[in-house]
């Protein structure tokens, strides 16, 4: 074979083989959105263990990000896979990309906005101290140097609580006589019944729903920390996912669903803003 007829075998072989890796590059390239949409099923990380927003009965995950997620998900037009998961795992997870999404009520913080990525708020909430309805010790939030409380691991009021209890000393306190993490915030609810612990720090709408089942067990004590504003969250380099559920929530907020599953699952409106939620530096 002579040498302009091995370069042309050779052009053709290596065309031969580039041929896939070019094929296969626009499917690289593709978005999120994309791919669930190829594959006909987007995978969810929740906690189910947060009344209203997201809980079991009769075996089936229900509440309000629930409904938000349904609605999301058809619009997506793929199945939905939704796994109930500890709260201390999803985060870890979606970074190893065990799901595509955490749809659970996730705390708007800098220190998450500056690893994660955030759709816009579902909801707000704010950290509550409740104790048993029958124990006269504590009526004040400066009741509870000395007791036992309690509260949900890596939650956000865990930090608003070792802040609260920070305040409780610098104003000449002892603190808290204990600090018990549960891993989810119905063990709290039981510890607290059972006088496992003198108080717990709970998110205000849990507490509200708590309040309505028990009347007569617990008391509210007070706020420890301000508003905060609650939504899912993604990978940072899934910006496509987001403003795909951004703009799903956004057309729930124009239409008014948003509003009629606030007033179904809380009995109150909530502010969800388009804009000015994150924190700076958030991804």
């Amino acid at each position: 074979m002579d040498t302009r007829k091995k370069l042309n075998t050779w052009r053709l072989v290596a065309a031969a083989l580039l041929t896939p890796l070019l094929i296969g590059a626009p499917a690289n390239a593709e978005g999120l959105v994309d791919q669930i949409k190829e594959r006909g099923e987007i995978v969810v990380g929740t906690e189910a263990a947060f009344e209203p927003f997201e809980f079991m009965k009769d075996g089936k995950i229900v509440g309000y990000n629930k409904d938000i997620l349904d609605y999301v998900v058809e619009k997506l037009g793929v199945n939905l896979n939704q796994l109930d998961l500890p709260f201390q795992g999803l985060l870890p997870g979606l970074l190893a990309k065990k799901f595509d999404l955490v749809a659970t009520s996730t705390s708007i913080n800098a220190e998450r906005a500056a690893k994660y990525a955030y759709t816009r708020p579902v909801g707000t909430a704010m950290v509550m101290v409740l104790a048993r309805a029958d124990d006269d010790s504590i009526n004040t939030l400066k009741d509870l140097n000395g007791k036992v409380v309690a509260t949900q691991l890596a939650s956000v009021a865990q930090p608003k609580l070792e802040d609260f209890e920070g305040e409780l000393k610098s104003e000449g306190g002892s603190g808290f006589g204990e600090t018990k993490l549960f891993t989810s915030f119905p063990e709290t609810h039981v510890a607290l019944a059972s006088s496992q612990v003198d108080a717990i720090a709970i998110p205000s709408p849990t507490a509200g729903v708590l309040m309505k089942k028990v009347p007569d067990t617990f008391k509210v004590i007070g706020p420890i920390s301000d508003p905060a504003y609650l939504a899912w969250v993604l990978r940072p380099d899934n910006g496509d996912l987001r403003d795909f559920i951004n703009a799903a929530i956004g057309e729930m907020a124009d239409n008014g669903k948003l509003k009629e599953l606030q007033m179904k699952w809380f009995g109150f409106e909530m502010e969800t803003p388009a804009s000015g939620y994150l924190p700076e530096g958030a991804r």
